[in-house]
């Protein structure tokens, strides 16, 4: 959903939390949201251009909303925000990024600078997008041996590969015009509508 001015939805169960992160956006040219829990979340998403989502609630939790803006098919780009270390359970969760607490306000905005850029890139991109962003945040919590042992990892690394092929296809099947055409829509789009 894109806006004049960009909707940030901020989940955590711990009121003081949210209220510092929405601290990092004053001043900002957002429209911030908060929420308490999994269910205020859902009856706000509607709303929302980027939500900060605490993945460990009571009631609903993070995982569950997620599945459920999913379902809903809402055009949300989600961070998930979280003192839960990342398993290799997130190669199935449908995030945009992963953020580990403790995060600063300055963290805060990038991510949501970045997924609100995001948001202006086809689907293809925002897929390739993620799956790179779980395999970081993989390469930087396991150890080798644990990565060569993961399914998880290895069908992750697969969809890369193969989200890569497609790009180089379509970038090969390109004439000049399509291109030059192609790159001159990217530029006047580059940023989230204002």
């Amino acid at each position: 959903m894109a806006t004049a001015q960009p909707t940030v939805l901020l989940v955590d169960d711990e009121r003081d939390v949210v209220d510092v992160y929405a601290l990092a956006f004053a001043g900002d040219e957002y429209t911030v949201l908060k929420a308490y829990s999994g269910e205020e979340a859902l009856d706000q998403v509607d709303s929302a251009d980027v939500v900060l989502l605490d993945r460990r609630m009571p009631g609903l939790s993070g995982q569950d909303v997620l599945e459920e803006i999913r379902t809903r098919g809402l055009d949300v780009r989600v961070a998930m925000v979280t003192a839960v270390d990342p398993d290799f359970d997130i190669a199935e969760m449908d995030f945009d990024t992963y953020l580990t607490k403790p995060v600063d306000g300055d963290e805060l905005r990038a991510t949501v600078d970045e997924l609100l850029t995001l948001s202006t890139y086809d689907e293809q991109i925002r897929e390739r997008f993620a799956v790179a962003e779980k395999l970081a945040v993989l390469e930087a919590e396991k150890t080798e041996r644990e990565l060569a042992a993961s399914d998880e990892y290895a069908r992750l690394q697969d969809r890369a590969a193969e989200l890569d092929a497609q790009s180089s296809e379509t970038v090969d099947s390109m004439t000049a015009e399509t291109f030059e055409k192609a790159m001159f829509d990217l530029d006047a789009g580059a940023g989230p509508e204002k």
